[in-house]
């Protein structure tokens, strides 16, 4: 058997299992072995794999492969376990570092066991778009925070059918081919809502997603000020997950589009060991 290192993580309900330069042989490839890993019965359980590699032009390489074997360009709350672990590994417990990714490089702040990363600039942002799903039309909202998401306001949020519904959306034509992660958010009020996501790859619901807390927030102010607020207007949006933990986006408004957008929560390392292939 053939032995490689990893640590799990946790990124307030996201688990992962962070491998660094770890050799592959043909038939465990990355995507062939985070199936193996992620599995939470035959595995050691988790949402993703992250595969951290050198490169010239940050700290390191972020690659997330989900738990069902496909590649994500980014991943807000791994990218924070990524800055958390760094951290650990150079014994420092307040340090800024730059993460690249398929989205995009990603500055990163550590102090303690918080860790915040500043997010690409969204992309494809429209509210309103009309879709029929299980015999009913409904209205749902689209941007693209590094990954596609969909988000859908709702009232009742804790008796959503998140894996049913989500599936749905997930899959459906509008979305296609790529598909989409689907966000269900209640708002509480002007500054804190609750959201429930079903994440494109793991094909569950999740106790928590980081690019989904974000597009929930943008989504949420875009639509409750029809985008009218004023250029420099600045945002702080609590978000609670699945996992009733808070994260805290951080994001301005100017010329017409958000920018600025930073991610804020707690992350932790939860044990380091062997896995044996």
């Amino acid at each position: 058997m053939k032995g490689i290192r990893f640590t799990k993580m946790v990124g307030s309900g996201n688990d992962f299992v962070v491998i660094e330069k770890s050799p592959f042989s043909v038939s465990h490839r990355p995507q062939i072995l985070a199936r193996e890993m992620c599995d939470r019965k035959f595995g050691l359980g988790a949402d993703g794999l992250l595969l951290l590699e050198r490169t010239r032009k940050a700290d390191c390489r972020m690659r997330i492969i989900n738990a069902d074997g496909s590649e994500a360009e980014m991943c807000g709350n791994g990218a924070r376990c990524v800055a958390l672990w760094l951290a650990a590994k150079r014994k420092v417990r307040a340090a800024k570092f730059n993460i690249e990714t398929k989205a995009g490089a990603i500055n990163a702040e550590v102090s303690g066991d918080t860790a915040k990363i500043k997010l690409t600039e969204p992309r494809g942002l429209k509210l309103d778009i009309p879709i029929a799903v299980e015999g009913r039309k409904i209205k749902v909202n689209f941007v693209n925070t590094g990954v596609p998401h969909t988000i859908v306001f709702v009232n009742g949020l804790d008796g959503i059918n998140v894996a049913q519904l989500g599936k749905v959306i997930r899959f459906h034509r509008a979305f296609a081919p790529a598909g989409t992660n689907v966000n269900f958010v209640q708002a509480v009020n002007t500054n804190n809502i609750c959201v429930r996501t079903y994440e494109r790859g793991v094909e569950d619901e999740t106790l928590a997603c980081g690019t989904g807390a974000v597009a929930s927030a943008i989504i949420f102010i875009a639509h409750s000020t029809g985008q009218k607020a004023s250029d420099g207007a600045r945002f702080t949006i609590r978000v609670r997950t699945r996992s009733h933990e808070i994260l805290k986006v951080y994001f301005e408004k100017m010329e017409n589009r958000f920018t600025n957008i930073w991610l804020e929560g707690k992350a932790r390392i939860v044990g380091e060991g062997v896995y044996y292939v």
